[in-house]
C-alpha cells in the first residue's frame, strides 16, 4: 500500500511539473552562451560586486541594446 501512495504521489507531482514548464514555455525562452571558464569567473566577481543577477544583467543590456536602435 506504502508503494501505490508513493507511486500516485510521483505521478501527480510530475503531472504539476510538466504543467509548470509548458506554461513557463509561453512566456519564457533560454539564452545560454559557452565562454572561457575565467572569463565568466570574472565576470560573476564583478556581478557579485554590483549585486545583479546573469539574469538582470542580461535583461538590462538588452533593453539597452533595443533601446538605441
Amino acid at each position: 500500500m506504502l508503494q501505490a501512495t508513493k507511486e500516485v504521489i510521483y505521478k501527480v507531482a510530475e503531472k504539476s511539473r510538466a504543467d509548470y514548464f509548458r506554461e513557463r514555455r509561453k512566456n519564457f525562452k533560454q539564452f545560454t552562451v559557452s565562454l572561457p571558464k575565467e572569463k565568466v569567473e570574472l565576470f560573476e566577481m564583478r556581478l557579485k560586486k554590483i549585486n545583479k543577477t546573469k539574469t538582470e544583467w542580461l535583461s538590462e543590456k538588452i533593453d539597452e541594446e533595443l533601446l538605441t536602435k
